[in-house]
Parts: C-alpha cells; sequence; structure tokens
C-alpha cells in the first residue's frame, strides 16, 4: 500500500503528475480542486456553497474539505493506498488526515514536494487560463493563490519534515523528466511501481 500526498505551489505540475503516478503506483489520484470544479460545473450543493470561494481564489473550509476528503478515502478503490493532490493543505486538515486513518492503523508513507520558482509558476498558470478558458485564473487571483500557499500550506513543509515523510522534487522542465525525479524520489523511500 503507498499512501502519498503531491504537494507544491500552485501550477507546479500536480495535477499532471498525479494522473501519471496514479497509473504507474496502480492507486488512485484524488484531487480536491477536482472534486471541487466538478460540482460547480455541474451545480450540486456543494458547488453552489464553494463556486464564490474558489472565485476569490481562497481554500473551501476545512469541515467541507474534510468531509469531502474523508468519504472519498472510504471508497473501495483507495483501501489500498491512494495519491492526495491538494489535501490536506492547513494544520487542522493534517489533523483530522492523521484521525481518520489513525482509525485504521494507517498513516501517510510520504510526501512529494514539488519545488517551482513562483515566476515560473504565474507564467504556466496564466498561459493555462488562455488555453483551458480557466476564469478563477486571472494573475491578480493567481498571486494571491500563491500568497495563501505560502501563508497556509508551506508551513506543513515543517511538520511533514519533522516525520521525516518530505522528498523534495524539482517540479521544472519536461513532464517525462519530472516523472523520473519523482519515481526515483519513491523509490528511495522503498516503494515502487505497480
Amino acid at each position: 500500500m503507498t499512501r502519498l500526498l503531491l504537494v507544491g505551489p500552485p501550477g507546479a505540475g500536480k495535477g499532471t503528475q498525479a494522473a501519471i503516478l496514479s497509473d504507474t503506483l496502480g492507486i488512485p489520484a484524488i484531487s480536491t480542486g477536482d472534486i471541487f470544479r466538478t460540482n460547480v460545473a455541474n451545480e450540486t450543493p456543494l458547488g453552489i456553497k464553494v463556486k464564490a470561494i474558489m472565485a476569490k481564489g481562497e481554500y473551501v473550509p476545512d469541515d467541507l474539505t474534510n468531509e469531502i476528503v474523508a468519504h472519498r478515502l472510504s471508497e473501495p478503490d483507495a483501501a489500498e493506498g491512494f495519491l492526495l493532490d491538494g489535501y490536506p493543505r492547513t494544520i487542522e486538515q493534517v489533523n483530522e488526515l492523521d484521525r481518520s486513518l489513525g482509525k485504521d492503523g494507517h498513516a501517510l508513507d510520504v510526501v512529494v514536494l514539488l519545488e517551482a520558482d513562483i515566476e515560473d509558476v504565474v507564467a504556466r498558470l496564466m498561459k493555462r487560463a488562455i488555453e483551458q478558458g480557466r476564469v478563477d485564473d486571472t494573475e491578480e487571483i493567481i498571486r494571491h493563490r500563491m500568497s495563501v500557499y505560502t501563508e497556509q500550506t508551506a508551513p506543513l513543509i515543517k511538520l511533514f519534515d519533522e516525520r521525516n515523510l518530505v522528498v523534495r522534487v524539482d517540479a521544472l522542465g519536461a513532464v517525462d523528466n519530472v516523472t523520473d525525479r519523482i519515481v526515483s524520489a519513491l523509490a528511495g523511500r522503498g516503494l515502487a511501481s505497480a
């Protein structure tokens, strides 16, 4: 079983790498951003709640996010492991994930930190916004998300470092090269591909 967390600033390539690693490791990639965007697009009750929050570049409140992730982790395909993308983002979310996994005697195995220069990821996100028509990706919102990441999420790295869970990977360059760096880092932790 592999319980993996993918962390990094918005635009560092977490979604791309999560999809590849999901296939490589044979575990589901669970993206809170994708869950929220799907609900917004389908105008579900959850989507209506989070639409205004996301439009401002803010994080969805912990209690709502924790509930959604706990439900998703209880599904059968996550029983043998998972890859989390976009969660946890706050200390409270880490504590809730610890409680949730601990009920079954489990814990995270590794945290992959995708590192990238902020200006590079802003440029990457601006390009993606144009290509994908993402209205929530204006430069102002992107820069706000970067500051929210630095303020709220980056401190989690210290916590995970204290647990000796973090492997750092350069997120810039060709997708295949980044994937190779991640797989190599995981192998260094004794986590092999499926």
